[in-house]
């Protein structure tokens, strides 16, 4: 029998206490041999995978005891991931910014996933793997693939438990460089707005303002403004797929770059290479500052910004009062 055949009646497994707290797709990962990771996030979008009789996302963390239900795969066609050359995994290992015994953090560029799956190939993780050569590394965190900056990465089990620990419960300080369309008014803002989390019919994920959606904070700084576009920090309150470009949107602002949200505000500005959003600094508690450097794209664009004639920075006095 080969690694396809295998799968092609139901299969169940039942979760131990090796396996708490592990995202179900990553643990389908190393269960299913020979599938490829776009078909095991088919399976989960369309329901043939399932928790305890009901239906999961790809995020949903496992519990000790849980009984999970993988549908018969059929394999139409032979679908094979591509390997990771030498050359993309040391260029991905030659971005890492900070390692100890535990922890790996990443200057991820623009335009690569953090894993592979949903029509992608290869991602960040599979190419540090490769790299590398460790036999445990897990992605703690996700950032889009068309943003850049800093992924934290564990190399132990107890490390990814402490640290996803520490962002549930909004411990972890991050904070992103983000060029937005548009003069922001406000020096200082919070942005709190509901988000949903909804599917289009062909299962990409997008994110809207909804009374329906969860709670989600975004605090903005303004640090420069142009003619056409403000350089704002963003630090999210709360870690909400595509937070920071919907709340953006939401108060007229939307991001540079986005094909997603908001791209058919008006920009004068020169034309962006990419979707202008940077994960710069990262403050986690008992760990220093980690920080990563405005990509060149992102610097190039700001310089043609202020040739067109900037509003320097705006640095708010602050008042003891």
């Amino acid at each position: 029998m080969n690694s396809t055949q295998q799968w092609q009646a139901v299969t169940w497994f039942e979760v131990d206490e090796h396996q708490l707290d592990q995202r179900i797709d990553n643990f389908l990962f190393s269960r299913l041999k020979g599938v490829p990771k776009s078909r095991i996030y088919r399976l989960i979008r369309e329901g043939q995978v399932r928790i305890n009789k009901k239906r999961v996302k790809a995020e949903t963390k496992l519990k000790i005891g849980d009984q999970i239900r993988v549908a018969p795969i059929r394999f139409e066609q032979k679908e094979e991931a591509a390997p990771v050359s030498d050359k993309v995994a040391q260029s991905l290992l030659a971005r890492v910014v900070y390692e100890d015994e535990g922890l790996m953090v990443v200057n991820k560029p623009s335009g690569i996933a953090v894993h592979g799956g949903s029509g992608v190939a290869y991602g960040l993780i599979e190419g540090l793997r490769a790299a590398s050569g460790k036999k445990y590394l897990e992605l703690i965190h996700r950032i889009d693939r068309d943003t850049s900056g800093l992924v934290m990465i564990s190399k132990k089990r107890s490390v990814l438990k402490t640290l996803q620990d520490l962002l549930r419960e909004h411990k972890i300080q991050k904070t992103y460089a983000a060029v937005v369309k548009g003069k922001v008014a406000l020096d200082k803002q919070l942005i709190d707005q509901p988000l949903h989390r909804y599917e289009l019919p062909n299962g990409e994920r997008r994110v809207r303002v909804s009374k329906e959606g969860k709670e989600s904070k975004t605090q903005w700084n303004v640090q420069e403004r142009f003619m056409h576009a403000t350089l704002v920090y963003a630090s999210p309150l709360s870690g909400r797929t595509h937070q920071i470009r919907v709340h953006g949107l939401s108060i007229g602002h939307p991001l540079v770059g986005d094909e997603k949200y908001g791209h058919e505000t008006e920009y004068r500005g020169p034309k962006p290479r990419r979707l202008c959003l940077h994960a710069m600094r990262l403050e986690i508690p008992g760990y220093p500052t980690i920080e990563a450097p405005m990509p060149e794209d992102m610097q190039s664009l700001i310089a043609q910004l202020r040739a067109q004639k900037a509003d320097k920075v705006v640095a708010p006095v602050e008042d003891d009062e």
